[in-house]
């Protein structure tokens, strides 16, 4: 019995935490725009762009949003897998109002006030 409770727990505990580096970068610049930041500006982002250390993602704030795009060939069904996961990382965070799929079919983090 211990055995499958210690077992659902590390399944649990891994698929809490898909993308630890993306959430790392995400945080901190979500975290800067409460602190550092009011806004990157509508071209000022480009200058705090970032790639994952693994190359699949890329992170871009423009203004209050923080773009995430999947730098693999990727399907809808990713990037809506994507967006789950990101809006459950964020969910209860005040800071972040909403995680939605933008015109050009990247993800946006608003984090607008």
């Amino acid at each position: 019995m211990k055995q499958i409770i210690l077992f659902l727990f590390v399944i649990f505990f891994v698929g809490c935490n898909q993308h630890p580096d993306l959430y790392k970068i995400t945080d901190g610049l979500v975290s800067s725009l409460q602190t550092e930041y009011e806004s990157y500006g509508i071209l000022g982002g480009t200058d705090h762009k970032q790639l994952t250390p693994d190359g699949k993602y890329q992170i871009m704030p423009v203004g209050r949003l923080i773009n995430v795009k999947i730098m693999d060939v990727a399907s809808d069904e990713d990037y809506e897998d994507l967006r789950q996961d990101l809006e459950n990382h964020y969910k209860g965070d005040s800071r972040v109002n909403s995680v939605y799929r933008c015109q050009a079919g990247t993800l946006m983090i608003d984090c607008r006030n």
